[in-house]
């Protein structure tokens, strides 16, 4: 039995005693412990595809920052290379694919991935952390939605636009869909084995949603995301669409828990929208945390503020920046513990 179940609670609507917070990005660069570990590896992709490194890092903020939940250590891209594309993580540049999807052809060699086989590694590393946390905090699985993916499976690393995977939209919209739904099927056999190793939580990435419009996150993120949330039932699940400001009202009906929001989605409108049907995650702008104390302290105060009353777990509303003061961060992440118990 778990000797602090906060998280799961707060995302199935049940009576906490305070608000459960953790972070996006918690075990990474922010911490020296990680760096340690990180300097004595040939790159970020043997540190994700080695169970019990994997573990130790998953483990650190929840010794070092104190945090309510552990995210299990990992990428979203492990899902295109277990699919046949393989990625490279180029230091200070990000994610890069030799190899790309462009044609028919491409998606036909694409394969739905076998979560054992192909992503053995994470459920080990999911399974030792299981082990190691010892039922001192939940542990949440993750993969990134299928919108997200394809765009970095089309266009072969980050983009400010992702014009490439937005063009495969308008000039070639079934093998879109098809390669959707090949990313689909992969993603909800990953996620439901990650549940049977052990995690108590899961929560899917959609960090390229506010790239596209309107009606086509409707046809190309949002159809494939409910499919996900449809086949995910064991465990509490969180969506996070970053910048999908416009696709807050068709969430509503989303079978999820738990709906994230990044720093610039209203708060007083989500709850407008979503009534006590939804637990609320965030939405501290990351860069509040570049702030003194006091101020950290203050504007960890207002976003607390205007959640109170509501089902909500604290975070930031995207990932901690990789050159944020860990104090500073445990500065919010004490002041939360604090404030909402009082």
């Amino acid at each position: 039995m778990l000797k602090n179940d906060l998280i799961l609670r707060a995302a199935k609507g049940e009576a906490v005693e305070r608000t459960p917070v953790w972070l996006m990005r918690q075990a990474g660069r922010i911490l020296p412990e990680y760096r340690a570990v990180r300097s004595s590896l040939s790159g970020f992709i043997e540190l994700v595809t080695t169970p019990h490194l994997a573990a130790e890092v998953t483990i650190q903020p929840v010794d070092l920052l104190g945090v309510d939940a552990a995210i299990i250590f990992s990428d979203i891209l492990v899902i295109p290379e277990a699919m046949g594309l393989a990625y490279e993580m180029v230091e200070k540049k990000g994610p890069y694919f030799p190899e790309v999807v462009s044609s028919q052809a491409d998606v036909d060699k694409i394969k739905i991935a076998d979560a054992q086989s192909d992503l053995g590694y994470v459920l080990e590393a999911i399974k030792i952390t299981k082990k190691e946390l010892d039922n001192r905090v939940p542990l949440i699985g993750f993969a990134g939605c299928p919108w997200t993916i394809f765009c970095y499976m089309v266009e072969g690393s980050g983009s400010k636009t992702f014009s490439k995977a937005r063009k495969m939209l308008f000039q070639e919209p079934a093998m879109a869909h098809q390669l959707l739904q090949k990313i689909t099927d992969s993603t909800i056999l990953y996620l439901k084995e990650q549940i049977k190793a052990g995690a108590d939580m899961i929560q899917i990435f959609d960090s390229w949603a506010g790239i596209l419009n309107p009606t086509h996150y409707q046809e190309f993120s949002m159809k494939y995301i409910k499919q996900i949330c449809n086949a995910i039932n064991e465990v509490p699940i969180t969506t996070f669409a970053k910048g999908a400001y416009f696709a807050l009202p068709s969430m509503k009906d989303l079978n999820c828990n738990t709906i994230g929001l990044d720093w610039n989605m209203d708060i007083a409108n989500a709850r407008s929208l979503y009534g006590d049907t939804k637990t609320l995650q965030g939405n501290l702008d990351p860069c509040a945390l570049y702030g003194s104390y006091d101020e950290v302290k203050k504007e960890t105060e207002s976003m607390l503020d205007q959640f109170k009353g509501a089902r909500h777990i604290a975070n930031l509303g995207h990932g901690v920046y990789p050159d944020t003061d860990p104090d500073k961060v445990r500065c919010f992440i004490e002041h939360v513990k604090e404030y909402s118990a009082r």
